[in-house]
């Protein structure tokens, strides 16, 4: 059974830069003068910054080939939010639910978290079935799990034990962000073994490889 890999990710909505600006300007101030601290800003306070922090998520979600109908799903409410004509909090803040057609409870806890916090925390899981068949084929070798199977068919084109071992004795793989010489050789010895049980006798280009 292949692994799964399980993500927890958080999105936190950031101050605008120009918060960042004031923060920053210190000068010398007349006694009784001194600015006032500033506020907090809300995580969220515009039906327009919720929808761009939704729809953030779904592009996210999209480039680690996530569920299609959940990318959908945050596409589908962050237009929706837009479509408002009373903002997203003064309807939270009186405990009525969304008038969003099809909006789960899920999304609905989502929003009310970006309202309340100011972040967003979703799991999210790369599953085998999810990924190109090409990277599929890799999942069967030795140190390899579904993020580094879809990087090395998406960056190198490889999607197979053999092209894995030409890849690595060419000194490719760790040209990559994240390899280096040791992962490279550590990939493979592994791909050696792989290739090593598709046939009876160890192919001669590898050198004997155990």
């Amino acid at each position: 059974m292949y692994p799964i890999l399980k993500l927890t990710q958080t999105i936190q909505v950031l101050p605008s830069q120009s918060v960042y600006q004031r923060r920053a300007v210190q000068q010398p101030m007349l006694p009784g003068l001194e600015p006032e601290p500033l506020e907090e800003p809300r995580p969220v306070r515009s039906n327009r910054q919720l929808a761009e922090v939704l729809a953030s998520v779904a592009e996210l979600l999209e480039l680690q080939h996530g569920n299609p109908y959940r990318i959908q799903a945050y596409r589908n409410a962050a237009r929706a939010i837009l479509d408002l004509h009373e903002p997203v909090t003064e309807i939270i803040a009186r405990g009525e639910p969304l008038p969003i057609a099809g909006l789960g409870r899920r999304m609905q806890a989502h929003i009310a978290e970006l309202l309340q916090r100011g972040t967003l925390t979703f799991s999210h899981d790369l599953l085998p079935q999810s990924l190109p068949v090409g990277a599929r084929h890799l999942l069967t070798i030795e140190h390899i799990g579904p993020r580094t199977a879809l990087r090395l068919y998406e960056e190198l084109g490889i999607d197979s034990a053999e092209k894995l071992w030409q890849a690595a004795n060419e000194q490719r793989l760790r040209r990559l962000p994240g390899f280096g010489p040791r992962s490279e050789e550590r990939l493979k010895q592994a791909a050696a073994r792989a290739l090593q049980r598709q046939e009876p006798e160890p192919p001669a280009s590898l050198g004997g490889v155990a």
